[in-house]
């Protein structure tokens, strides 16, 4: 972590909404309680829910607190920094998991509508497509714009609703597996700067493991704030969203890397196929070998904070599941 990043996690500031509502009427209570999920507030105490300081989500808690004022409640709104008990990493971990439980909401309803579309085309399934397709468009925007510190989920999520509104709007062959514009040579992925996003896991760990073991040895990689980033020329950004080699309706970055590198190994597509039920959580594989590896990863991401040690300890756990599926054929 250089200086520049120490700062900005030394200056983290947080709001904290503390409040005690009345006990009647009920309505009210669920009414507060939706408030607070809409603008994105995690509880960290029963009655304390935090924000990541900044304008806007200064004045959300301040109507808020207005609201609960007026209902009859108590409440008061300060700005404060974390020195014990609970660490920034581990508030912006709360923030995380709750955006991510609501991805998986999205993606499981796309899918759903997915599977009912394979099913049948009939003009009156495919209008009432559109309208639930607009509707996890709609609620997919409401989520990123509480999503303060990109969560992870985001990536599958926007794949597959981008996906899906492509199947209704172009009336697409729904065989296909990925996109039909023709991927970059695997020369061209050589002397290039690979970028993602802090906090590697089981993708990224997988996708850094395949660049630097069979696209570039020398490659240089990057890792940057999951949100706000602005490319520089040369770079290739994967798994983040909006970038070159990312996550595409049901294939995870792994997939999609090996796809654009003309990687055809099938070793390599056994361990892509782990990686993606790790990754999006839909067992759509099945491997027997994925629990184990799900745990060895999520081993080395806690006892490993920094990315690189990350990725340093993720890499024999790769080239042994690698030996293997060569060994077995795949």
């Amino acid at each position: 972590m250089d200086m520049i990043d120490d700062l900005i996690v030394a200056e983290q500031r947080w709001l904290f909404l503390i409040h005690q509502l009345p006990s009647k009427p009920a309505y009210f209570r669920v009414k507060i309680w939706r408030r607070l999920q809409g603008i994105g507030a995690v509880a960290v105490k029963s009655t304390v829910y935090a924000l990541p300081a900044n304008a806007e989500t200064q004045e959300d808690f301040e109507w808020l607190l207005k609201e609960i004022v007026e209902g009859g409640g108590e409440a008061l709104v300060c700005e404060a920094r974390l020195i014990d008990g609970l660490s920034d990493a581990q508030a912006r971990g709360l923030f995380d998991a709750a955006r991510d439980e609501d991805y998986e909401e999205i993606a499981k309803e796309a899918r759903a509508l997915w599977a009912r579309l394979e099913d049948t085309a009939a003009p009156d399934e495919m209008a009432d497509a559109r309208t639930q397709s607009c509707r996890l468009r709609k609620r997919l925007t409401e989520i990123a714009a509480i999503d303060f510190f990109g969560a992870t989920g985001r990536l599958s999520a926007e794949s597959l609703v981008a996906e899906l509104e492509r199947r209704l709007t172009e009336d697409t062959d729904m065989t296909k597996d990925l996109p039909e514009a023709p991927p970059p040579l695997a020369g061209d992925l050589k002397g290039r700067i690979w970028v993602t996003r802090k906090g590697v896991h089981v993708d990224r760990i997988a996708c850094s493991w395949l660049i630097r073991r069979f696209i570039d040895p020398d490659a240089v990689i990057r890792f940057v704030p999951g949100k706000g980033y602005a490319p520089d020329a040369g770079e290739l950004r994967f798994d983040m969203f909006e970038g070159e080699i990312t996550h595409e309706g049901d294939h995870c970055s792994f997939e999609v890397l090996l796809n654009r590198a003309h990687i055809n190994d099938p070793a390599l597509q056994a361990i892509g196929e782990i990686v993606h039920d790790i990754d999006l959580k839909d067992a759509k594989f099945g491997r027997e070998e994925t629990s184990g590896i799900a745990s060895l990863i999520a081993g080395i991401c806690v006892a490993n904070p920094e990315d690189e040690q990350r990725i340093a300890q993720g890499a024999p756990v790769f080239d042994n599941l690698y030996q293997y599926f060569h060994t077995k054929g795949g």
